[in-house]
C-alpha cells in the first residue's frame, strides 16, 4: 500500500536580528548549517516573513506619524471605518494600512513592505542555491485579514521557484466529475502552514516546508516560476473591489456620458436592476412618479428615432435653418441611434396637489420634475455599477407627442429625455478637476 500524501513544516531557529544591508540568503544558509536541523534539500520551500526582508532592504523609515506613511504607500482607498483603512498599496496588494507596520521596529520608525517582493524572493532563492547547492522555492509572506472571515493568516506576497497557483482544471475528482474551476492558491496555503510554526511573537521569521516538491518546478528541472502577482485578482474580475460607501462614491465618479458604444448586447436584467435603484429616489407626497420605457428591440428603437428625427427636422426648418444646418444638428442624435439599448424615462404626476393659484401649481410641477431627475441619476449611477455606459439626452422632451404616439404611452406619461445604454467603446477621457468649494455657499 502506498504512503498517503504528507508534508512536514518547521521553523528555522538561529537567525540573528536582521539589519539594513544584511544578506538574508547567507543568514538563512548559516542558520541551516548551525541549527542541527534536517538541512535543506531540493524541493523544499522557504517561507520568509516580509518584516525581515524589509529590514534587510532598508525599508525602515522615520515616521512620527504612521498615518502619513500609510498615505504615502496608498494608491486607492478601498474601505474606511474610523481610523482603519483598507487600501491598495503601491505593489498592488489590497490590505489594511497599506502594509505599513509599526511593530518589531524602533520607536519613531515604521516598516514598509519590500518594493518588489518577487525580486526579493528571487534574490534569496539564488543566494541559497549558491551557498548550499539546493534548488528551493521561496515565498515572502505577510499577514492579512480576509473579507467575511475573522482572524488573520499569512499569505504570499512574493514568490520565486514556487507554483503559486495549482491549476487542477481539466482533471477529475474521486467520483469522476470534471474539475472546471478549481485553481488552488497553493502559495497562500503554504504561507499559512508556515505561520503555524513561526508564530507572531516567537522571533522565528523563517519556516521550511518539505514534501511538496511538485510545487517547486525547478527542483525537477522543468516548469517556470510563478509571480505572487498572479494571486492578486485583476480589477476587471474583482466583484468585491470596494467597500460600501466607497462603492457608492466610485459609481458616482464612474458615471460618465458615453457617446460611443460597442455592438455588444445589453443584459436587460442589468437594466431592470438599475430601474430598481432608480425608484428608490425621494419623491413628494409619498408618490412614485417614475416610469421607464425599455426599448429592447431594434425595431422599436429605429421606429422611435426615425419619428423623432422627422419631428426635429420639421421644427428646424420652420425656424429657418438651412438643410446643411438641419443635417448637422440631426447628427447630434447619433449617440441614441448607435446605442444597442434605449430607455425613455417618464414622469407622471399621480398624487400631485392642485392649488388655486398658478405660482404654487408651477412649484408643484417643478418638485415632481426634480424627483424625476433624482430617479434618472440613480438609474445612471446604477448602470455604471453594472459596468454599463450611458448618455442622458434631452431629445424626447422636444417632441413628447411623437414619443407618446410611437411608443403608445398614456397621455399623462411625460418623456424626460432618452438614455442610451451600452458597453463603452473606449475608456473615458480624463475628467476635468472641479473644486467642490467653488460650488458651495456657506451661511
Amino acid at each position: 500500500m502506498s504512503q498517503p500524501p504528507a508534508f512536514r513544516v518547521w521553523a528555522l531557529p538561529g537567525l540573528p536580528e536582521v539589519r539594513p544591508g544584511d544578506d538574508l540568503a547567507k543568514l538563512i544558509a548559516a542558520a541551516v548549517d548551525e541549527g542541527g536541523s534536517a538541512g535543506l534539500v531540493d524541493g523544499d520551500v522557504l517561507l520568509v516573513t516580509s518584516k525581515i526582508v524589509s529590514k534587510a532592504e532598508g525599508r525602515v523609515v522615520e515616521a512620527t506619524d504612521r498615518e502619513a506613511a500609510i498615505d504615502a504607500e496608498t494608491v486607492r482607498v478601498v474601505a474606511r471605518r474610523g481610523p482603519l483603512r483598507i487600501v491598495e498599496n503601491r505593489i498592488g496588494l489590497v490590505m489594511a494600512a497599506a502594509g505599513v507596520d509599526a511593530s518589531n521596529t524602533p520607536a519613531g520608525t515604521v516598516l514598509l513592505l519590500p518594493e518588489d517582493p518577487d525580486a526579493s524572493a528571487r534574490r534569496i532563492r539564488d543566494g541559497v542555491r549558491a551557498a548550499l547547492g539546493v534548488e528551493v522555492g521561496v515565498l515572502v509572506t505577510d499577514t492579512f485579514g480576509r473579507p467575511w472571515r475573522n482572524g488573520l493568516t499569512d499569505v504570499a506576497i512574493g514568490a520565486a521557484g514556487v507554483r503559486v497557483l495549482d491549476d487542477l482544471r481539466g482533471g477529475v475528482d474521486a467520483h469522476g466529475n470534471a474539475l472546471e474551476a478549481t485553481i488552488v492558491a497553493a502559495a497562500d496555503e503554504l504561507a499559512a502552514a508556515g505561520d503555524l510554526v513561526k508564530g507572531k511573537a516567537e522571533g522565528l521569521p523563517v519556516a521550511v516546508v518539505r514534501g511538496l516538491s511538485h510545487l517547486v518546478p525547478g527542483a525537477s528541472g522543468g516548469g517556470t516560476d510563478d509571480s505572487a502577482r498572479a494571486l492578486v485578482r485583476v480589477a476587471a474580475e474583482d466583484m468585491f473591489r470596494l467597500g460600501t460607501s466607497e462603492a457608492v462614491r466610485e459609481a458616482v465618479t464612474l458615471r460618465r456620458t458615453v457617446r460611443e458604444f460597442t455592438a455588444e448586447p445589453v443584459d436587460g436584467a442589468a437594466v431592470r436592476r438599475a430601474v430598481a435603484a432608480a425608484v428608490t429616489a425621494p419623491a413628494p407626497h409619498h408618490t412614485t412618479p417614475w416610469r421607464f420605457v425599455l426599448l429592447e428591440s431594434e425595431h422599436a428603437r429605429t421606429e422611435l428615432l426615425d419619428a423623432m428625427r422627422d419631428a426635429w427636422a420639421a421644427d428646424l426648418r420652420a425656424d429657418g435653418f438651412t438643410e446643411e444646418s438641419v443635417a448637422k444638428r440631426l447628427r447630434r442624435g447619433d449617440v441614441l441611434r448607435n446605442a444597442p439599448y434605449l430607455v425613455v424615462p417618464c414622469l407622471v404626476m399621480d398624487g400631485s396637489h392642485t392649488y388655486p393659484d398658478a405660482r404654487r401649481n408651477a412649484a408643484e410641477r417643478e418638485m415632481f420634475v426634480v424627483t424625476a431627475g433624482a430617479g434618472v441619476q440613480n438609474f445612471l449611477v446604477a448602470l455604471a455599477g453594472e459596468q454599463l455606459g450611458s448618455a442622458w439626452v434631452s431629445s424626447t422632451m422636444f417632441c413628447r407627442d411623437v414619443v407618446r404616439r410611437v411608443l403608445e404611452l398614456p397621455e399623462d406619461w411625460d418623456p424626460m429625455g432618452a438614455v442610451a445604454v451600452g458597453r463603452p467603446a473606449a475608456p473615458p477621457r480624463p475628467r476635468p478637476e472641479r473644486d467642490a468649494d467653488a460650488f458651495v455657499a456657506v451661511r
